[in-house]
C-alpha cells in the first residue's frame, strides 16, 4: 500500500513526523505537505502566483502553498507514486464541530476525498506536547486497520485523539460534530504607523457538547471518528425553494 501524507502545521511540524513514522511501519509513504504553517485556510487553492515543491533532507517534500495544493502537487507533480490512501496531520490541536469547515487539515482529506481517495484526517486534542506518544498509540490502532481492512470506497473521516495518557485511551468511538457559540472575534489594533489593523481573535466557546459529539467523548478518552461528506445541496429546501419560483414566495 502507499500512503501520501500531508497537514497544515508545515513539515517541520512534530505531528506529521509521528505520523509518517507509524504509517511507515505499514506502507509505502510519500510526505508532502506546506513549507509554514497553514492552518485555517481551510479549501483554498493558490490561483495568484506559481507553486513550487522542493524535497528536504528528511526526504519530506514541501510545498510553497496551502494542504489542498499539496494534495494536487503530490499527486500530479510526482506521478510515479499513485496513494491508496491520504492521512492528513497529526494536527497540533483539535479539530472538531464548526472547526472543521476552516481546517486545513481536514481540508487536505477534503481533497483527497475529492479526487477518489480514501482520506483521514488526525488531529490531537492538546497544544502542550505532552501526549505525542498518545497520537502515536492512536495513529498506530487506526493505521493497522485501514490498512488491515481497506475502504472498499473513497471515505472522509475526522479523527480526535484525546489528551490522556497512552494507557488511558477508552476506545474508538464514532461520533458527531458538536457546535460553537459564533463570537465577536474581530480584535483591533494599530501598525507602528498608526494605521488600523485587525486581528481575528479566539474561537468561540462549544454551545453543543451533548454526549455523542466529538467534544464530549474526546474529552471522555476516546478516539472520535466522524464521517464527514460534502454535498453542500440542501434538500429539505428542494421543495420549498421550487415553489417560491413557480409562485412568487416561500
Amino acid at each position: 500500500m502507499n500512503i501520501l501524507i500531508c497537514n497544515d502545521d508545515g513539515y517541520l511540524a512534530q505531528g506529521i513526523s509521528v505520523l509518517a513514522r507509524v504509517a511507515g511501519e505499514f506502507a509505502n509513504v510519500r510526505v508532502v505537505a506546506p513549507e509554514r504553517n497553514r492552518s485555517g485556510v481551510s479549501n483554498s487553492l493558490t490561483l495568484d502566483r506559481p507553486l513550487s515543491i522542493r524535497e528536504a533532507e528528511n526526504g519530506f517534500y514541501f510545498v510553497s502553498g496551502t494542504p489542498t495544493d499539496c494534495i494536487h502537487l503530490g499527486l500530479h507533480s510526482l506521478p510515479e507514486f499513485k496513494p491508496d490512501l491520504v492521512l492528513s496531520g497529526i494536527n497540533h490541536g483539535a479539530n472538531m464541530g464548526d472547526d472543521t469547515l476552516y481546517s486545513g487539515t481536514v481540508a487536505a482529506a477534503t481533497e483527497a476525498y475529492l479526487l477518489g481517495i480514501p482520506a483521514v484526517a488526525f488531529s490531537l486534542n492538546d497544544y502542550s506536547d505532552r501526549y505525542w506518544e498518545t497520537a502515536e498509540k492512536a495513529a498506530w490502532m487506526m493505521i493497522d486497520r485501514l490498512v488491515k481492512n481497506p475502504p472498499p470506497k473513497p471515505v472522509l473521516w475526522n479523527v480526535n485523539i484525546p489528551a490522556v495518557a497512552p494507557e488511558d485511551i477508552q476506545g474508538i468511538k464514532t461520533v458527531r460534530l458538536g457546535r460553537r457559540h459564533h463570537v465577536q472575534s474581530i480584535i483591533p489594533s494599530r501598525n507602528p504607523r498608526g494605521e488600523p489593523i485587525y486581528w481575528i481573535g479566539p474561537i468561540g466557546n462549544i454551545s453543543d457538547k451533548e454526549t455523542g459529539t466529538d467534544f464530549a467523548e474526546c474529552e471522555a478518552g476516546f478516539i472520535t471518528v466522524t464521517p464527514l461528506k460534502i454535498d453542500l445541496t440542501g434538500f429539505e429546501q428542494m421543495q420549498e425553494v421550487a415553489q417560491f419560483w413557480q409562485n412568487g414566495a416561500c
